[in-house]
């Protein structure tokens, strides 16, 4: 038996989570949809408000199911999209927002007007790798478009349930890996950003009740034939027309293109990434 651990997934509270050995795996497919299903629309119900919240929406699986459940409790939302003119997000979000009839605002980004916001991202965060900056300058351009004061993320998602290329072997124990490290990593990085401009973001997927049910899945039901796979039948579950729930998604950085412009920046002044990150000044 694994040890109890803590994990620290906000400031100020800790969430104790219990690794379990393989034969504790939940196997039942039928029984694990219908109570996924309904852990996901507590943990969204948990963390809404009587006001508007925004969405910061890529048209995958994660911020459409937000959308979805949010809909669904009769929950006010705006969604936001942010990347460079044809990237994936761009071009999926809207494609999911005209076929779910949701109201959809975006920016397009130049690869010239980046910079900027890359130097914004180090500013706040303190921190100049490659990954931070992508993936905040993304958080980052959708908190100064939106107007709302709460927003809502898919962070934990890929954790929970193995959305990553690395998560094709030994999956229960990288998805573990993910997620005791995703404070650090991710949450401070966001929460950082938010905080800045006064904005408070919510995380329904690092939901106690569902983080706790969600590692209890066997891992062959997360990576079956897509990534996410059970989140995606949940989703159908729920109402989510399949078509949408199963559309492939990259990460942040890369759907948005953003990284695209990260190189590019770098490659105009004959250097790597990294190296472009720390010659820039906030």
């Amino acid at each position: 038996m694994y040890s109890l651990l803590t994990m620290k997934l906000d400031p100020s509270i800790g969430i104790e989570l219990k690794k379990l050995r393989n034969d504790e795996f939940l196997t039942n497919k039928e029984e694990i949809i219908k109570k996924l299903s309904s852990l996901l629309i507590n943990a969204v119900k948990k963390r809404t408000s009587k006001i508007p919240l925004a969405i910061a929406f890529s048209g995958g699986i994660d911020s459409t199911l937000l959308a979805f459940i949010c809909e669904k409790l009769k929950q006010p939302f705006s969604l936001y999209t942010v990347g460079l003119d044809k990237s994936k997000d761009m071009i999926s979000a809207k494609e999911v927002a005209k076929e779910m009839n949701w109201k959809l605002t975006t920016k397009t980004y130049e690869v010239e007007n980046l910079e900027p916001l890359f130097k914004e991202v180090i500013e706040i965060t303190k921190k100049r790798d490659v990954v931070t900056v992508g993936v905040g300058a993304v958080t980052l351009a959708v908190l100064k478009l939106m107007k709302e004061n709460i927003i809502f993320t898919g962070l934990g998602s890929e954790e929970i349930f193995a959305g990553y290329e690395r998560h094709k072997e030994n999956i229960h124990e990288a998805c573990w890996e993910g997620l005791l490290n995703i404070y650090e990593r991710d949450i401070v990085r966001d929460s950082s950003l938010a905080k800045h401009y006064d904005k408070e973001t919510r995380l329904p997927f690092l939901d106690k009740d569902l983080i706790e049910y969600g590692m209890r899945i066997h891992p062959s039901l997360k990576v079956a034939d897509f990534k996410k796979q059970i989140l995606r039948e949940a989703a159908v579950n729920l109402g989510l027309p399949k078509e949408i729930a199963f559309r492939k998604k990259c990460a942040a950085q890369y759907g948005s293109k953003f990284d695209f412009a990260l190189q590019k920046l770098a490659k105009e002044k004959g250097i790597l990434k990294k190296e472009y990150l720390s010659q820039l000044s906030p």
